[in-house]
């Protein structure tokens, strides 16, 4: 019996999802359930990754039972993950020691510095990236330096490393019974630790960063065949054949496999990248140079990335921290009932800053209130907000690649806010397209395990499957256009500085 279906399992920020795709690569199925967010300081973020290896088992199960059907149905499985969270476990045990550190996580900051001793592109012609609190290098360090007894069980080789897809695989695979320690390039290139050009492991960051070797996962392309999974028997025997962090999946399902192609995905964060073909491309104007994928034993695609760290989450914190909605489609109706900003810009670095900043003692600012300004001005500039992020990086881009961008595929949770995706196309000055299916983010790990296993031929079946939904086209006053990103500039300025050195975070 032929196998139908492919799953794909998206282990998210805020939550995991298994989706199953038939050939077309339409949606079957879903199983998604939400993980704790935990913030035990200021700019700390963690995650329990045992609940959510709990809740994926959970979802999987949940899938194939909306589906109607079993394991035999399904004919790989792909995984996608929240790139640079990191989780730190023993092998003996299957215990992780401390909690996952979130990408959004900043109290690896000193620790960077030190590294840096300076100069934060210290690493970067190697490794594509600035000494940043985003990356897995520096949380690995802090969880060995700050866990009783985790340096010691790491030099004794009983301690692991990885990032999400890392520990989902090493659990679905056998876990302490021969649980497979594997990540592939796109995750390995987020570490700090990878070589761009070798894509291996470089012993020297590592020895830098106090990181023993022996903690490493193993380096394997986005698309072949790691292991069979084991745990569970719901997905036993059924080989799990595509890894690729969130946003290199999203590049791929949305078929950007031609040089100078550009995807946005609006998600938690934001996250736009370009494909610049076998070519690594450095940065100089911020951006971060990445593998973009890698099928099988082909060569290595990479990509310039822009990083924005809030994007849906600035929408999430008004819901939750300000309770100015109950759900997140009501920002655009508050949004709507004005007709523009007032006035009003909304910086959210509740992290700092990302692309093309990289300003850690940045905080979040609301600026350029008046009396005049509401809830509806306030929804409104929480909307622009992603969208002039959004320009900046973008402008960053081409700068860097010389080739100018002639459309913007865009894709994630956002995108169904008309609103703002109107506005984006009025800012960045080129048709915006969302595509039919808008989790191409699970699509994307689907396509690598089903090329893998032969389900799809390879990429032309991705270009054949993706289908065009919506196209926005810029329609406003370019003197306006300016007049607000100039006012948008203005007001990031207004963030820098924020972090004293003596305050507690």
């Amino acid at each position: 019996m032929k196998s139908k279906y492919i799953l794909a399992i998206d282990q998210g920020t805020t939550s995991s999802r298994a989706i199953i795709f038939d050939h077309g690569g339409k949606i079957i199925s879903v199983g998604q359930k939400e993980h704790e967010q935990i913030f035990p300081r200021a700019g700390w973020v963690e995650h329990d990754a045992e609940e959510v290896w709990a809740n994926i088992r959970e979802v999987v199960a949940e899938a194939l039972s909306k589906g109607n059907m079993n394991r035999h149905d399904i004919a790989a499985v792909g995984i996608t993950n929240q790139r640079e969270t990191t989780v730190v476990w023993n092998k003996e045990t299957g215990k992780p020691v401390y909690n996952a550190i979130v990408w959004q996580d900043t109290r690896t900051q000193k620790i960077v510095d030190e590294l840096g001793g300076g100069d934060p592109d210290k690493y970067k012609e190697k490794v594509g990236l600035p000494l940043a609190t985003y990356f897995c290098g520096p949380k690995v360090k802090w969880i060995l330096d700050n866990v009783e007894g985790a340096r010691e069980d790491a030099e004794a080789g009983k301690l692991l490393m990885g990032t999400m897809d890392t520990w989902v695989l090493w659990n679905m695979t056998g876990g302490v019974e021969g649980g497979i320690h594997v990540t592939d390039v796109t995750n390995a290139s987020r570490t700090m630790l990878m070589d761009l050009k070798s894509l291996q492991w470089d012993e020297q960051i590592a020895k830098d960063m106090t990181i023993p070797m022996s903690m490493l996962p193993e380096i394997k392309s986005s698309a072949e065949v790691y292991g069979k999974g084991r745990e569970g028997g719901f997905l036993r025997d059924i080989p799990i054949a595509g890894i690729l962090g969130d946003q290199q999946a999203a590049t791929f399902g949305q078929a950007c496999f031609e040089k100078g192609m550009a995807k946005n995905t609006y998600g938690t964060g934001c996250f736009m990248l370009m494909n610049t073909g076998n070519e690594i491309v450095p940065s100089k104007n911020g951006l971060l140079t990445t593998v973009c994928y890698q099928i099988g034993d082909q060569k290595p695609v990479y990509a310039l990335e822009g990083s924005i760290a809030v994007a849906g989450s600035l929408v999430q914190w008004l819901r939750d921290n300000l309770k100015m909605f109950d759900s997140a489609p009501e920002v655009e109706e508050l949004a709507k009932t004005v007709d523009d900003n007032g006035g009003a810009y909304f910086v959210p670095a509740f992290s700092g800053l990302f692309a093309p900043y990289w300003r850690s003692d940045a905080r979040g600012a609301l600026v350029g209130l008046t009396r005049y300004v509401n809830r509806g001005h306030i929804a409104r500039a929480v909307l622009e907000s992603t969208a002039y992020q959004t320009r900046e990086v973008l402008e960053a881009m081409e700068a860097d690649s010389g080739s100018p961008l002639a459309e913007l595929k865009v894709d994630g949770g956002m995108t169904a806010n008309e609103t703002l995706m109107a506005f984006q196309s009025c800012q960045v000055g080129v048709p915006v397209v969302r595509p039919k299916v808008a989790e191409t983010t699970a699509l994307g790990a689907a396509y690598a395990a089903g090329i893998a296993v032969g389900f799809w031929k390879g990429e032309q079946d991705v270009i054949d499957n993706w289908a065009e939904d919506k196209r926005w086209e810029p329609e406003c006053d370019q003197d306006e256009r300016e007049r607000l990103f100039r006012n948008w500039k203005k007001a990031v300025t207004k963030t820098f500085d924020w972090v004293d050195g003596d305050v507690k975070e």
